[in-house]
């Protein structure tokens, strides 16, 4: 089969680029499925990007793989506050009640994870054939450039202040993360199944989401940190059997779990990097980042005849 025939094809070094691109753009807010769409077609990885056409192919397990490297990044930076959360929520149950800052988070994630858990399911497959293309990828990545420039305008907005105030500030003037209500929790959990989008960023849409609902710039970034982990690990237990079953076979596996280590280590140092800068600093760098690349590559897919 082709299909078989193909999957030596992609190197160690192609293995290690894809790892470490994946466990930086998963959590700067520039789509890490975006990039990996077009840096394929960039770097000119013809097998690869033929890949990327096909309905059924190594390709998809080898992406499964990438996702949950930095997943298990997230994981290895946030234990503590996983650990936490996970013993709320089962204290939460047993008490039948909340009463803690915690608590409250654990029941917000899940709130924000069932619609995105559900979407991703029924959307996920027809999406990734629509639109996993390299120009649409472009294109959607400079949608993205253009919601994280407008995240901070909602912040700044006068009711986003005034809820921030009545509901609780932190020190910079944002509404503390326990204030969000469960439905806008869920509202966030909606925005974030956008990432199913090649070019949309996962932590980008529910930052500006959070900001949005007067998160400051920290707090809305680790909410889309936590956020990000449950439906990545999902979706590579459900994807599992892509890779250990035909469509792994050839030598794919192997790549994959290079890519899934590299990805892992660049997670946990971008998302200590991350969690300070968000301290200061804001998501306008980025999306002019999105808006530039995205323009570049918008061009270089219609001169080089990329589909």
């Amino acid at each position: 089969m082709p299909i078989l025939a193909a999957t030596h094809l992609i190197t160690t070094f192609q293995a290690v680029v894809l790892g470490v691109l994946q466990g930086a753009t998963e959590l700067f807010p520039v789509s890490s499925l975006g990039h990996t769409v077009l840096f394929p077609t960039l770097f000119r990885w013809h097998d690869i990007v033929a890949w990327q056409s096909e309905p059924e192919s190594p390709w998809l397990a080898f992406v499964v793989m990438l996702h949950v490297g930095s997943a298990i990044g997230l994981l290895i930076y946030f234990w503590r506050d996983w650990v936490a959360i996970i013993r709320a929520f089962f204290a939460t149950l047993s008490k039948r009640r909340i009463e803690t800052s915690t608590e409250r988070l654990a029941w917000l994630i899940v709130a924000a994870t069932i619609p995105v858990g559900i979407l991703g399911v029924l959307l996920e497959h027809a999406v990734r054939d629509a639109l996993a293309k390299p120009l649409a990828a472009a294109i959607f990545l400079m949608v993205n450039g253009c919601v994280l420039l407008s995240a901070e305008r909602f912040r700044r907005r006068a009711e986003v202040r005034e809820l921030a105030v009545r509901e609780g500030v932190t020190s910079e003037g944002g509404r503390r993360l326990d204030t969000l209500e469960y439905r806008e929790a869920g509202i966030i959990g909606l925005v974030q199944s956008t990432a199913l989008i090649a070019g949309i960023s996962r932590d980008g849409v529910v930052m500006t989401a959070g900001l949005a609902r007067g998160l400051d710039n920290r707090d809305a970034a680790r909410f889309g940190f936590l956020l990000a982990t449950p439906p990545i690990l999902a979706a590579g237990v459900l994807k599992l059997g892509d890779l250990t079953g035909h469509l792994g076979d050839g030598g794919v596996r192997g790549a994959a779990v290079i890519a899934a280590v590299c990805a892992a280590i660049t997670a946990v140092i971008t998302v200590r990097f991350l969690t300070r800068y968000f301290e200061k600093r804001n998501l306008v760098p980025f999306g002019i980042y999105c808006l530039a690349f995205g323009a570049f590559m918008v061009a270089f897919t219609l001169i080089a005849g990329a589909p």
